[in-house]
């Protein structure tokens, strides 16, 4: 029976100094090919987050420029109307 596996994984390597390495021997116990995985997955999680952030910052950038374009420049301010609510929390 043949299974064929659609999840290989790809070879990536990693160099670390002297020092690192011979303080990684002393922890056999550690899979550092696990931890160096998840280290990457963390980070890309956090890439991807920053990325629609970035894209969604554009948008209401675009969003208000349209705005600007068809109303023209008004004179609301928003930390007015900030204070304004916080004040009518705190009665």
């Amino acid at each position: 029976m043949y299974i064929r596996c659609t999840c290989l994984s790809e070879p990536f390597i990693v160099r670390i100094p002297r020092e690192v390495k011979a303080k990684m021997r002393r922890y056999k116990n550690v899979n550092w090919s696990e931890v160096a995985r998840k280290a990457i997955l963390e980070r890309l999680a956090i890439e991807e987050a920053r990325e629609g952030m970035l894209r969604a910052s554009k948008e209401m950038d675009a969003i208000r420029m349209e705005l600007l374009k068809s109303l023209g420049p008004t004179d609301y301010d928003s930390a007015e109307m900030i204070r304004y609510w916080r004040e009518l929390r705190k009665q």
